[in-house]
C-alpha cells in the first residue's frame, strides 16, 4: 500500500529556518518519537494562507512541502504534524496568494458541495432557496439564483452568472464560480471562494478567509483577523477589522485598511493601497505602486521600480528601490495641545547615493535617518 504524502505550506525565516531548524530547498528530514500538534514533528498548514498565523507575512520564506510518515492534525484549522518532510520547491509571497486563492476556491467550489450528500440542486434561473437548519448543503447552477442561509456550517455552491448569496451562520463555505456574483456573510471563521469577474464580496464576522480569482472583484471585510487574498486584476479590497492580512497579486489593484495591525502585500504592477490604522505593515514588490499610510508605526516596503511612498504617521519608517520617493513625517509632543503635532513632512529621491536603496529611513529632526527595522 502506498504510503500517505500530505502536500501542504510551510513558512521560514529569512535564513530558511524554523524553531531553529535548518532547511534546504530539495532535502527531506525525518524525526523519532510521537508525533503531537505543537509539540513535536515538521509542522505545516494545508491551506497556504493559514501559513500567515505562524510568520510574518511581508518577512518570511515559504515552500511547497511534502509530509509523511507519523502524521497528527489540528483540529479547527489546517495544520499537520508529521515526522517526515521533503521541503519541494520555494515559493514567492505571490505564489502563496495565488495557490491560497485556489485552495479556497477548491475546498468551497459548488462541484464539491454538490457531490457531498443531499442538496437543493435548482437548473431553473430566478430560484429562490432559503435555509435556516445547521449543516445545509446548498447548491444552484442556474443563472440569478438568490440563495439565504442562517443555519452555522453551512456549505454553499452556485455556479450560475449573477447569483446573490447571503449566510449569517458560523463556520459557512461559499463558493461562487459564476461573474458579477454578490456574497454576504455576518458569521465569524466563513470560507469564501470566488472565481467568476466582478464578483462583489462582504464579510462582517471574524476570522473570515476570502479568495478571488476573477478580475475587477470588490471585497470588502470589517471583521477582525480576516485573511484576504486576490489573483484577479483591478481589485478593490477595503478591510476594517484589525490584525486583517491582505495579500493581492493582481495588477492595479486598490487596497484599503484602516484596523490596526494590517498586513498587506501587493506583487502586481500599479497597485494602490492606504492605510489609516496604526502598526501596519505594507510590502509592495510590483512597479509603480501607490502607497500611503496615516497611521503610527507604519512600516512599509517597496521593492518594485517607479513607486511612491507616504507615510504620515508617526514613527514610520520606509525603504524603496532606486527611481522611486518616499514622504515621511516627523511628529512631536506638544505642551500647548497634550498631544503629538507634525513639525515636518520631507520628500526623498532614492537616488541610491544621498538616499540608498532596500534601506530603511524614518524622519528625524528634519533629515532622513537611516534606522534598523
Amino acid at each position: 500500500m502506498s504510503e500517505n504524502v500530505i502536500t501542504s505550506y510551510k513558512g521560514f525565516d529569512k535564513n530558511m529556518k524554523c524553531r531553529g531548524f535548518q532547511y534546504e530547498v530539495g532535502k527531506e528530514y525525518e524525526m523519532d518519537g510521537e508525533i503531537k500538534c505543537c509539540k513535536q514533528g515538521f509542522h505545516a498548514c494545508k491551506s497556504p494562507m493559514e501559513v500567515w498565523d505562524y510568520y510574518n507575512m511581508l518577512s518570511s520564506r515559504y515552500a511547497e512541502v511534502e509530509q509523511s510518515g507519523k502524521i497528527d492534525k489540528e483540529e479547527n484549522s489546517t495544520k499537520v504534524c508529521s515526522s517526515r518532510i521533503k521541503i519541494k520547491a520555494e515559493l514567492k509571497l505571490a505564489d502563496i496568494i495565488n495557490i491560497g486563492v485556489e485552495w479556497l476556491k477548491d475546498i468551497t467550489s459548488p462541484s464539491k458541495v454538490k457531490t457531498d450528500g443531499e442538496l437543493n440542486d435548482n437548473g431553473d434561473r430566478r430560484k429562490q432557496i432559503g435555509s435556516s437548519g445547521d449543516s445545509a448543503k446548498i447548491g444552484s447552477s442556474g443563472d440569478y439564483a438568490q440563495i439565504g442561509s442562517s443555519g452555522d456550517s453551512a456549505q454553499i455552491g452556485s455556479s450560475g452568472d449573477s447569483a446573490k448569496i447571503g449566510s449569517s451562520g458560523y463556520s459557512a463555505q461559499i463558493g461562487s464560480s459564476g461573474d458579477s456574483a454578490k456574497i454576504g456573510s455576518s458569521g465569524d471563521s466563513a470560507k469564501i471562494g470566488s472565481s467568476g469577474d466582478s464578483a462583489q464580496i462582504g464579510s462582517s464576522g471574524d476570522s473570515a478567509k476570502i479568495g478571488s480569482s476573477g478580475d475587477s472583484a470588490k471585497i470588502g471585510s470589517s471583521g477582525d483577523s480576516a485573511k484576504i487574498g486576490s489573483s484577479g486584476d483591478y481589485a478593490q479590497i477595503g478591510s476594517s477589522g484589525d490584525s486583517a492580512k491582505i495579500g493581492s497579486s493582481g495588477y492595479s489593484a486598490k487596497i484599503g485598511s484602516s484596523g490596526d495591525s494590517a498586513k498587506i502585500g501587493s506583487s502586481g504592477y500599479y497597485a494602490q493601497i492606504g492605510s489609516s490604522g496604526d502598526s501596519a505593515k505594507i510590502g509592495s514588490s510590483g512597479d509603480y505602486a501607490k502607497i500611503g499610510s496615516s497611521g503610527y508605526s507604519a512600516q512599509i516596503d517597496s521593492t518594485g521600480e517607479d513607486s511612491v511612498i507616504m507615510c504620515a504617521g508617526n514613527s514610520s519608517i520606509a525603504k524603496a528601490k532606486v527611481g522611486s520617493w518616499i514622504t515621511l513625517a516627523e511628529w512631536k509632543w506638544s505642551d500647548e495641545k497634550k498631544r503629538d503635532v507634525p513639525v515636518c513632512v520631507k520628500t526623498e529621491y532614492v537616488d541610491g547615493e544621498n538616499i540608498k536603496a532596500d534601506t530603511w529611513y524614518q524622519l528625524k529632526n528634519g533629515k532622513f535617518v537611516e534606522v534598523n527595522e
